[in-house]
């Protein structure tokens, strides 16, 4: 495998919040577990400057409850810890323990090395991975033989992202009207809509949505668009595109969110 994405661009970087201490910083950022085998984004706090190792570590980790109540999981094995991550250049090498390694068929091993380069690639500085187990290089990942010929990226992993990414908002998030929503998608003539329901199961919005490149391409899109709910509480977003061939919606990616008034 070859290649990569663009990093966040500068509107769409992790947001910073000043500690009471001066040499550290806390940044919002996400990493990637698993939502119907595609990878999903969930939020997670970390503290600068080793942003990068913070987000690996908590990956590791795993789902929350609350995340795994609502269908996010993780390929990546109980147990694999982190060795290192190192950032230069915008490549980061990353170390991990033989763990990372246990279990699963090639699918399996796919989907966590996934996960970890979009966990790292969520950040500006990095556009491109490259793998250690118990501190030598990696080219070929378990029996299957996950070939790896050097550093790799979130164009890699086409196949496990779904058909429109959303990066924000994420699972969990309080939002407000009028709601930002900015990610990637590849659908037909970069066309897809979303649509906001609240607790009540009422429509607060429904909007086409064209991201600047599609079929067959990976767009971006950043939109913002105000909504209607008739309660607070929990609801959904969800990112669909009308079927060519029937007409019917699709469903490709949905986040729990608490909606406001």
């Amino acid at each position: 495998m070859s290649g990569g994405t663009p990093s966040v661009p500068a509107a769409r970087k992790p947001s910073a919040v000043a500690t009471s201490h001066s040499s550290s910083r806390r940044i919002r950022t996400a990493v990637y577990f698993l939502h119907d085998g595609k990878v999903s984004a969930v939020p997670r706090t970390v503290t600068a400057p080793a942003t990068a190792t913070a987000a690996v570590r908590a990956l590791l980790s795993g789902p929350s409850r609350f995340e795994g109540h609502r269908g996010r999981t993780t390929a990546v094995p109980s147990g694999t810890e982190l060795r290192s991550v190192d950032v230069q250049g915008r490549l980061a090498t990353v170390d991990l323990s033989d763990g990372f390694l246990d279990g699963g068929g090639s699918p399996s091993l796919r989907a966590r090395v996934a996960q970890v380069v979009f966990t790292l690639t969520r950040f500006p500085t990095v556009r491109r991975v490259a793998f250690e187990i118990e501190g030598k290089p990696v080219r070929c990942f378990g029996p299957g033989g996950i070939l790896l010929d050097g550093p790799v990226g979130r164009a890699d992993f086409e196949d496990l992202s779904p058909a429109v990414l959303v990066e924000s908002p994420l699972i969990g998030d309080a939002v407000r009207t009028p709601l930002r929503v900015w990610g990637s998608a590849d659908t037909f003539e970069a066309e897809f809509r979303l649509r906001l329901t609240d607790v009540s199961g009422h429509r607060a919005a429904d909007v086409p949505v064209r991201a600047t490149s599609g079929t067959g391409t990976r767009g971006t899109f950043d939109v913002t668009f105000p909504y209607r709910a008739l309660r607070t509480g929990p609801g959904l977003l969800a990112a669909y595109f009308v079927s060519p061939e029937d007409g019917r919606p699709v469903t490709v990616d949905t986040v729990p969110l608490a909606v406001n008034r």
